[in-house]
Formats: C-alpha cells, sequence, structure tokens
C-alpha cells in the first residue's frame, strides 16, 4: 500500500508541471501576441508625421529659441508690437516721408542732449546737485557673439558656393540661379529698404500663424512636395540628363 502511494506522489507531480509548463507556454505566446499587435506608441505616431521643410524640432528651437523666437512667435506680445511698431515707424520715416538717415540721426542726438542737458541744469538749481546720469557701456561679449555666428554662416555659404562652382551639384546650382533671378525681379519693384521691412514683416507673421496651424499646413506641404518631386523627376528626364554636365557624372558614378 505504501509502494502505490509513493508511486502516485511522482505521478501527481509530474501530471503537476505538465500543467504549469502548459500554462506558461501559454501565457508566453500571448504575451507576445500582445506585443506583436501593440500599436505604435504616440511619440512613435508622431515621429513619422511630415514637418515643413523636414524638420525635426519645434518653430521656437527652428527660430534659434531665446528672445528673438519669442519677438517673431508674438510669445511676448508687448515686446513683438514695440518691435514691429519701431520697424514699421522707421520705415514710414524713410520711405513716406524721404526723412534721411543722417538727418535723423543727428536730430535725435540734438533732441536727446538737448533735453539731458536742460534736464541737468533744473535738477542741479533744485536739489544743488548734479544728477546721476548712468554710464552706458556696450559689452564686448554680444559683439563677439554676433561676430562669431556670422562667421559660421559666412564660411558656410562660401563651401556651398564653391561645391557649386566646381560643378559638383547641378540641382543646387539651379536652385541658388533661381533664387537670385527671383530676388532681382523682386528687387526693381522695391527698394531696398522696402525689401527688408516686407521680409521683417514676414518674419514677424508667417512663424506665428504656421505655429499654430502647423498641423493643416504640413500636410498641404507635403503634398506639394512630394507633387515639386515628382516634376524635378520629368524635368531631369528631359533635360538636365541631356546637359554634358549631367552626363559625365553619370559616367563617373558608373566608372
Amino acid at each position: 500500500m505504501s509502494e502505490e502511494i509513493e508511486k502516485s506522489v511522482p505521478a501527481e507531480e509530474s501530471l503537476m508541471d505538465k500543467i504549469a509548463e502548459k500554462i506558461h507556454h501559454h501565457d508566453s505566446s500571448s504575451s507576445s501576441e500582445s506585443e506583436y499587435e501593440k500599436p505604435d506608441s504616440p511619440s512613435a505616431v508622431k515621429a513619422k508625421i511630415y514637418r515643413l521643410f523636414g524638420r525635426e524640432k519645434p518653430v521656437h528651437k527652428v527660430l534659434g529659441g531665446g528672445k528673438p523666437a519669442d519677438v517673431f512667435l508674438w510669445r511676448d506680445k508687448k515686446l513683438s508690437a514695440a518691435v514691429l511698431g519701431v520697424a514699421t515707424t522707421i520705415w514710414v520715416l524713410f520711405e513716406l516721408v524721404e526723412y534721411h538717415l543722417l538727418s535723423l540721426l543727428c536730430h535725435i542726438s540734438i533732441l536727446a542732449l538737448g533735453g539731458l542737458f536742460l534736464w541737468s541744469n533744473v535738477h542741479t538749481f533744485i536739489n544743488k546737485s548734479s544728477p546721476q546720469i548712468p554710464e552706458i557701456h556696450v559689452p564686448e561679449e554680444a559683439f563677439l557673439v554676433v561676430a562669431s555666428s556670422l562667421r559660421n554662416e559666412l564660411n558656410q555659404a562660401f563651401v556651398i558656393l564653391r561645391s557649386i562652382a566646381l560643378g559638383r551639384d547641378l540641382k543646387k546650382f539651379l536652385m541658388i540661379v533661381v533664387g537670385l533671378w527671383i530676388i532681382s525681379v523682386v528687387g526693381n519693384w522695391y527698394n531696398f529698404l522696402t525689401l527688408v521691412y516686407i521680409c521683417f514683416v514676414i518674419l514677424h507673421t508667417v512663424p506665428m500663424l504656421y505655429e499654430k496651424h502647423e498641423d493643416k499646413v504640413d500636410p498641404l506641404a507635403e503634398k506639394a512636395m512630394k507633387e515639386l518631386q515628382k516634376q524635378y523627376v520629368v524635368f531631369d528626364e528631359k533635360v538636365l540628363s541631356k546637359i554634358p554636365i549631367a552626363s559625365l557624372k553619370a559616367k563617373a558614378k558608373l566608372g
């Protein structure tokens, strides 16, 4: 009797082991299926969304961040309105009133110095002491930062122009030529100051509007880019491929 009990115990243990193994296998298969069927996370879906000009950063970061980006995106409405108002005033003075820069600077200096001179004498007469006029110093660091960033941009532009001049990129060469031609045409319509003011107004309006409606603009931009790519492929087959530079480049790649 005891031997039968001892035999039945291992049998029950083996049966329990098989059941546990089946349950574990079922759990692992179901978990793998759930992982396989799990949809993409919102961040992954967001990464697949097309953004204008292929940007991966927010508009604020694309504009450089900091105070200038806040001004262009109207994060500080009072400051943005003040900057746009000053630019509009300068454009009205020089373009509509036909003020000259040298005359304007001289008149502003006369008014400023005259006001300070009168205020200083009145303050000395009343309080028997000269007023505390702060000393103004232009920080060297700010100029060095601006000069360094401008130098980097110029060096990058020279590298691009050199590569174009060497005939390495026909597509970029045509884009530069078309862009310069468009600028020359627009320059015939407006003078330099008006053109700068128009660009300034565009910087103060287009990025702000785009940031508010980027979810609607980006799909339209994606369709437009695809259509432009199709037209470029047709133009490449019919025109660019027949240019000797393009054919030489293709032979060099094959060789």
